[in-house]
């Protein structure tokens, strides 16, 4: 192979680099997160012959009947219910939690350890949005057995409405009482060291007919425009770990009322709803058979935990046992928890590379707490890594430039007869024993390690709102010198100097120039072009990545150089 052919496929393969990924990370994506879905708890009668509730239960069937001996059929609510309800509110080191007395749901969850912007005075992260006025975790029966349910206001057992837990463990019970006698009982437990937080719903039957139905748990989740966007890149929305694999369902499929989308069954560990950076989901104390429902509009959806009870006799009780979780997609944080949550931390195909990566950001960042300097020592360790092969391929492109007087020889004598100079050419590669394709080897190399960066540095929160110097006081977007409302062709906002993308692509000029050059001035001249191509691809990637990609650069100048003055 000529030097033509191998800077054609050297085109063919940046070209890749720059459109490829879309179709990696959109295509290939087959998990986009769900909204927070409740999972089943343990379920306990008072008695040992109620057994468990999920036995009999058939997930592909639901509750079959949608009425009971308690159902008012006539469509009005039988309950009167008070026209006033309180909201409790539970402050601990790590966060806020308002707890409203009408469901027992939450309607407010404050994160004291981030922020909503970069700004030091940035309000802290809201994990409920405000115009989701049913909150999280409301619950009903999915049959309706007992009437008012999904409209109870429910009464704490405290007098205080705001409590602090600043060490153990605190619990607030909110109960309520149907007319035909059961008793709903919600007890929340919160603890000060830890975003997980205990759910325990008790259901006592005071009533003289018996119950059987399902428990369901509502979970909605507003969506955004920059959530939107984020939806071509990773998970957002619903998602659910079922049957040992993470399940992700696209809002938009939700909305386009897909059947194979909006229902999830087998053995649920959580479920949920999450974004980028966060998710809200409940776990059960015990998974087991259950189902998720999935339903929505254009702003929001709605994720539904499902889970089946027995028969509850008259003056029988069961109980069923979440944990809740409202918080950061952190590896560390979710990491440490005994359960499958931290599988919520997904990189798509790049799963494998990403997260050794993440994890060594970090460790790097515990040593030096600048994740700047932590990504720069990472590149560093990643070349280091890939030394050998580098030189190898640097050395081959080293020889092909030596050889470019004797290939201009040949093109000129056979330039008319291109089988014969294929030939000749290949007969001068194996006399000085070059290979051409072993200066394409980096960048076939770097390309799943490029995306896997690419996933992880855009989608770990470590990196949110995160400084390095300067300008880049957040890792996570773009870097912009100064701020101004001109808008910049090919650029998002915010608009402002891409200093570090227009460093990188002249790194990238300086690493095209040091290359050997082809004889065909057309391809020379596209090969002069990548570098600027290259820059305005970049100039919208987060500011960690083309700090990343920089200093690969660099790296590989520092060690072309070198090869070229031993063996020059």
């Amino acid at each position: 192979m000529d030097d033509q052919k191998r800077l054609f496929i050297a085109i063919i393969l940046s070209i890749v680099v720059i459109a490829g990924w879309n179709l990696l990370f959109v295509g290939p994506e087959t998990n986009q997160q769900q909204p927070p879905v409740g999972s089943s708890g343990t379920e306990r009668s008072s008695e040992p012959s109620t057994g468990s509730a999920v036995e009999n239960f058939n997930p592909a069937e639901g509750v079959k009947s949608a009425s009971s001996p308690l159902a008012d059929n006539s469509g009005v609510s039988p309950l009167q219910e008070p026209q006033n309800f309180r909201a409790i509110t539970v402050s601990t080191p790590i966060y806020d939690i308002t707890i409203s007395e009408k469901q027992a749901s939450v309607t407010s969850v404050v994160l004291k350890k981030f922020r909503e912007g970069v700004e030091n005075d940035s309000p802290f992260k809201q994990m409920v949005a405000p115009e989701l006025n049913a909150g999280l975790f409301s619950l009903d029966l999915e049959g309706k057995s007992i009437p008012g349910l999904d409209t109870a206001v429910f009464v704490a057992n405290t007098e205080l409405a705001e409590q602090t837990v600043n060490e153990g463990e605190k619990k607030i019970s909110f109960s309520w009482v149907s007319p035909h006698g059961v008793v709903v009982e919600k007890i929340y437990t919160f603890s000060a060291s830890t975003y997980l937080i205990g759910l325990d719903i008790l259901i006592k039957n005071g009533s003289p007919m018996p119950l059987k139905d399902a428990v369901e748990i509502s979970m909605p989740f507003a969506l955004t425009k920059e959530g939107a966007a984020f939806s071509q890149f990773g998970a957002y929305g619903p998602e659910a770990y079922i049957n040992g694999s993470l399940e992700t369902v696209k809002p938009k499929d939700i909305q386009e009322n897909k059947e194979d989308k909006n229902t999830l069954q087998g053995v649920v560990e959580w479920a949920g709803n999450g974004d980028r950076y966060f998710i809200s989901c409940l776990m059960p104390a015990t998974p087991v058979a259950s189902m998720v429902k999935l339903s929505g509009t254009e702003s929001s959806v709605i994720t539904q935990y499902i889970q089946s009870m027995e028969r509850l006799d008259s003056g029988k009780q069961v109980q069923l046992s979440f944990q809740c979780y409202m918080g950061p997609k952190s590896l560390k944080v979710l990491g440490s928890y005994d359960n499958n949550l931290k599988k919520a931390i997904n990189f798509g195909w790049f799963d494998l590379l990403a997260k050794p990566c993440l994890i060594g950001m970090n460790l790097i960042h515990d040593i030096i707490p600048n994740y700047g300097v932590a990504i720069i020592l990472l590149t560093i360790f990643i070349k280091l890594i890939f030394w050998p092969l580098g030189t190898k391929s640097y050395k081959s492109m080293n020889d092909m430039k030596k050889l470019q007087p004797l290939m201009n020889q040949i093109r000129e004598r056979y330039k008319d007869d291109k089988q014969k100079m294929n030939q000749e050419v290949m007969n001068l590669y194996k006399t000085y024993k070059v290979n051409p394709m072993s200066g394409c080897l980096p960048m076939v190399v770097q390309m799943p390690i490029f995306f896997a960066l690419y996933r992880m540095l855009y989608q770990a929160i470590e990196l949110r709102h995160a400084p390095f110097m300067g300008w880049i006081n957040d890792l996570s977007m773009p870097d912009r010198l100064f701020h101004f409302n001109l808008a910049i062709p090919f650029m998002q906002a915010p608009y402002g100097i891409p200093v570090l993308t227009i460093i990188m692509g002249a790194s990238m000029f300086l690493q095209q120039r040091m290359s050997p050059t082809t004889g065909d001035p057309t391809q020379a001249k596209i090969m002069m072009f990548m570098p600027l191509f290259m820059t305005v691809i970049f100039i919208n990637f987060p500011s960690g990545l083309v700090l990343y990609w920089l200093v690969n650069n660099l790296v590989s100048i520092g060690q072309q150089y070198y090869i070229q003055r031993k063996f020059l």
